[in-house]
């Protein structure tokens, strides 16, 4: 494809600088004259500017919003809808990317910058050229980037680095929240490259998630977020090619069919101290996946919600009884 990820998204990043006061985020230039944008770390930030960083770690490459969950102690999902499927999760969102932070802080990187560093090996699997003149960054992690963080980048990217644009949230605060329950279609279609679906068959992808509520501690706030999806995340997918491979797809796709299963994430995490790489990759997958199959117009369907373990790894208080 011809077309540029950081180019589309370097749009959306200006457009949300325009927005910075009434979306409660901060926007400044570092030493190298890259451009900041705090969305959680020094300014309060909001759910809407999460729906920004999502959108922007896709490369408007899909359309993001919140919706009613139909969950009573969680009432909010977010809907992602993606005609790219490939390009707009694994091409831009994936954060399969670490930078310096602050001390020994690694911090994970989203967005289409990684289309121009091509640090990860699932850039030989992905058939896009990137070029551009400006690079995006989302990067997630509990203090903001550095100078390091500025300069490596720039120098991973070849650009200089008065062409970074850096967006940055904690994992805990109302942005960060809804940044990673938009991820539910980006793990959909990261394991379906991992049991070695063709990528070009997958057409389209929609998929929601609850978005579970803010919390001040990284651990806490990283299980919360990602139990949503292992355990309430729906996913559909519609692919090319023969019905038995949609159906192998749809039977081998969602969470339940890791080891870990049944475990708050916070808990697989901390066992694998805190190295995202030690947790087996079939964890990170929603819970139920529909996968249709274009060419017959069948749909296989698997692995049902497990609402009551993700209202207990949440702290999520179950809907009172109404009284008689």
């Amino acid at each position: 494809m011809t077309l540029s990820l950081n180019a589309r998204a370097a749009v959306l990043a200006d457009a949300l600088i325009a927005e910075a006061p009434a979306l409660r985020i901060g926007v400044s230039h570092g030493p190298g004259g890259e451009t900041l944008i705090d969305c959680g770390h020094r300014h309060p930030g909001s759910t809407e500017a999460g729906l920004h960083l999502a959108r922007i770690s896709m490369a408007g490459l899909a359309s993001v919003s919140l919706v009613p969950s139909g969950l009573a102690p969680l009432p909010w999902s977010v809907l992602v809808r993606t005609s790219q499927p490939w390009l707009a999760c694994l091409g831009s969102q994936y954060a399969g990317w670490h930078l310096p932070g602050a001390g020994d802080a690694p911090l994970m990187v989203s967005g289409p910058a990684r289309a121009l560093a091509r640090k990860e090996p699932l850039f030989d699997d992905l058939p896009h050229d990137e070029h551009a003149t400006r690079a995006v960054l989302v990067l997630e992690g509990d203090a903001p980037p550095t100078d390091g963080t500025a300069r490596a980048a720039a120098e991973a990217c070849r650009l200089p680095r008065s062409a970074l644009t850096l967006l940055h949230a904690p994992t805990g605060c109302p942005a960060g929240m809804v940044q990673i329950a938009a991820r539910v279609v980006e793990c959909a279609v990261q394991k379906a490259r991992l049991l070695d679906f063709p990528l070009a068959d997958l057409t389209e992808a929609i998929a929601t998630a609850p978005v579970c509520p803010p919390h001040p501690d990284t651990r806490a706030a990283m299980g919360r977020a990602n139990d949503a999806i292992i355990y309430a995340g729906r996913a559909h997918l519609f692919v090319t090619g023969a019905p038995s491979r949609a159906r192998a797809l749809a039977r081998r796709l969602p969470s339940r069919t890791a080891p870990d299963w049944g475990r708050s994430f916070a808990e697989v995490w901390e066992a694998a101290y805190g190295d995202f790489a030690r947790i087996d990759s079939r964890f990170f997958s929603p819970a139920e996946v529909h996968v249709t199959a274009l060419d017959t117009g069948e749909t296989f369907t698997s692995g049902p919600p497990d609402l009551a373990r993700l209202i207990a790894f949440s702290d999520a208080s179950p809907p009172e009884p109404p009284k008689p």
